[in-house]
């Protein structure tokens, strides 16, 4: 008998677990609304250091756009260097409180799924022998976010070397704009995909360090094993996910054009308030989807493996009898009856 479908699993734990799914939603909207608000509480900051004069505010008032922009231009001129070392100070706070609390949320999300999927697997009749607690491996789990904050921040730095190559090919001499919006799509397209690859398995290579205690490199070289080891379904569980993921894109952007269509009759704040409700409930059901394809991998890891049917599993030799000539008796033949044999009869 074959093990569950691994993809089944997935979908399964999100729908029969949906308490995974919402904890997932909890951190992970937690941590951008105090992005957010930290975000603000900044700017506001910034904004108090700024000295605008008379002048200035006479000419925000007049609501002309040249006037406003040079009056802009005058209050912020000199502050460009509090804002930098703001945002570097915001960014590496947030950057570090995120790899702290994902790498928290990660093992107690991991740990979950591998109690649900290992009873699924009793409940189906499949053994599944369970290894022994090895703990959480801070350390490992904090140095494989670390890792995806470097790259994270690499890609970032790449995509900004396509938009300085492509104005490198098209220059105020001799502008070429196509040359140079080609080069920049395919540099960053470039970027984009080696980025979203190391990711992926990095954002798989936890299960390794909660389930089995290995340390950050040996999880990442046991994550490649597994999707060398079953190419097939992870092929599978990464189709089918994302195809899910594709669908609530294009759902969520069908909905928003509803409301904008009607922008000539409803207030603007019902708009917005629609677009942002649409919005939160997408990225709800790609957190979602997110824990169901962790744990369709997970159950790819714990899968036992396909069982031999009851009656051709090997009977225990009897007492004084060698294992190899240990014969299951069963009724479906007459142990009475003669039965011809490669050997001759005795003359």
């Amino acid at each position: 008998m074959k093990p569950p479908s691994p993809t089944l699993e997935g979908f399964r734990a999100v729908l029969r677990q949906p308490s995974l799914g919402l904890a997932e939603v909890a951190w992970r909207w937690s941590f951008g609304g105090a992005t957010a608000l930290l975000a603000a509480i900044s700017f506001l900051e910034y904004l108090d250091t700024l000295t605008v004069s008379r002048s200035d505010v006479l000419l925000l008032r007049t609501r002309q756009p040249a006037l406003i922009s040079a009056a802009i231009q005058h209050a912020v001129r000199g502050s460009g260097l509090r804002l930098v070392a703001a945002i570097i100070v915001l960014s590496f706070a947030l950057l570090i409180g995120w790899i702290v609390i994902a790498a928290l949320a990660r093992a107690a999300t991991i740990e979950a799924l591998l109690e649900y999927v290992r009873q699924q697997f009793h409940a189906s009749g499949f053994h599944v022998e369970e290894e022994p607690s090895w703990g959480w491996r801070l350390g490992s789990l904090l140095g494989l976010n670390f890792f995806r904050a470097g790259t994270t921040l690499a890609a970032t730095v790449g995509c900004v070397a396509a938009v300085m190559v492509g104005g490198v090919a098209s220059p105020a001499d001799n502008p070429v704009p196509g040359l140079a919006v080609l080069i920049t799509l395919a540099v960053a397209l470039l970027v984009w995909l080696v980025w979203s690859t190391i990711n992926w398995f990095l954002s798989l290579a936890p299960i390794f360090v909660v389930r089995d205690g290995r340390d950050m490199f040996a999880s990442i070289a046991a994550t490649i094993d597994l999707c060398r080891d079953h190419a097939g379904a992870v092929f599978a569980v990464g189709t089918w996910f994302g195809l899910a993921h594709l669908a609530a894109f294009f759902a969520a952007i069908t909905v928003v054009v509803f409301p904008l269509g009607l922008s000539g009759l409803l207030p603007r704040g019902v708009i917005l308030g629609g677009v942002l409700l649409v919005m939160l409930l997408y990225f709800a059901i790609v957190d979602f989807l997110y824990v169901g394809r962790l744990a369709a991998f997970v159950a790819m890891v714990e899968s036992p493996g396909p069982t031999a049917p009851e009656s051709l599993n090997p009977l225990p030799p009897d007492r004084g009898e060698p294992a190899a000539f240990s014969i299951r008796q069963t009724s479906a033949v007459d142990q009475d009856e003669l039965i011809l044999s490669d050997l001759p009869a005795p003359g």
